[in-house]
């Protein structure tokens, strides 16, 4: 495996057998003491490193994990592959806390629009069936459920964050590429889709932005924190990421 480097773009390429992959290279944002490789649900892979680091102990680090970036590069491939895009008809499968529900929808021109869950069901009310209008109805269920639940484990969260001494304000926005951020003031804004995962995988999301409050970048006492408030962080977060497609859609 071959790698070279852009530094004006912080960008790498490298080759791992017939395949040739480019990533980001972010040096002094997360660890002071190793070079750390994460491949992301959209195929994207970071390479962080410290300040100092050199272009050949880089290298050395993507060659030792080539096989298990080309690995994990796949898995998330195939996993595009199923996330097939939602028609918003009856009989399709949709996540709420990590459990899925047969979407139901009833045309009823007399009766107010609404979405309601029931018996393992998402039942929608429409007075004229049609996927933009069902999809916009479902969205706002969800923003709307994402508050109430965001809401009640940020409360239950912030017992283990005995650094933060302000109760954080939340702010639901839909974002493509992100679960949730904190802002320089503390304001935590979580993505509404969150609320179709599991509620360890909400906890872990939350606490997250809560560790930004004490440390703003992925620093090695950032990862130290969150593992002193949630031990199996790592393991919460590949099931997050295994599920990133299916409730993104």
């Amino acid at each position: 495996m071959s790698v070279s480097i852009i530094p004006e773009h912080k960008k790498l390429s490298f080759r791992y057998g017939e395949h040739r992959y480019d990533c980001t290279l972010l040096k002094g944002q997360f660890s002071a003491r190793k070079i750390v490789i994460k491949v992301h649900p959209d195929c994207r892979v970071v390479v962080a490193a410290p300040e100092d680091a050199e272009l050949k102990d880089i290298q050395i680090a993507l060659t030792k994990r080539g096989r298990w970036i080309y690995e994990q590069i796949r898995e998330f491939k195939k996993l595009q592959e199923h996330a097939l895009p939602r028609q918003y008809v009856s009989g399709e499968s949709h996540f709420y806390l990590g459990k899925q529900y047969l979407l139901k929808v009833e045309e009823q021109p007399e009766v107010a629009q609404s979405v309601k869950m029931t018996r393992g069901k998402l039942e929608v009310s429409v007075k004229q069936k049609s996927p933009e209008k069902i999809r916009a109805l479902l969205d706002e269920w969800y923003k709307a459920r994402a508050k109430e639940t965001f809401a009640k484990r940020l409360t239950a969260m912030l017992e283990q964050a005995l650094w933060v001494s302000d109760h954080p304000s939340i702010r639901v926005l839909t974002m493509k590429t992100q679960w949730g951020s904190c802002s320089p003031k503390g304001l935590i804004t979580l993505n509404p889709h969150l609320v179709k995962a599991p509620r360890e995988c909400i906890d872990y999301v939350i606490l997250h932005e809560l560790c930004h409050i004490a440390e703003h970048n992925h620093s090695e006492r950032f990862y130290r924190l969150m593992g002193q408030v949630m031990p199996n962080w790592e393991k919460t977060k590949e099931k997050l990421d295994q599920m990133a497609f299916e409730i993104l859609s």
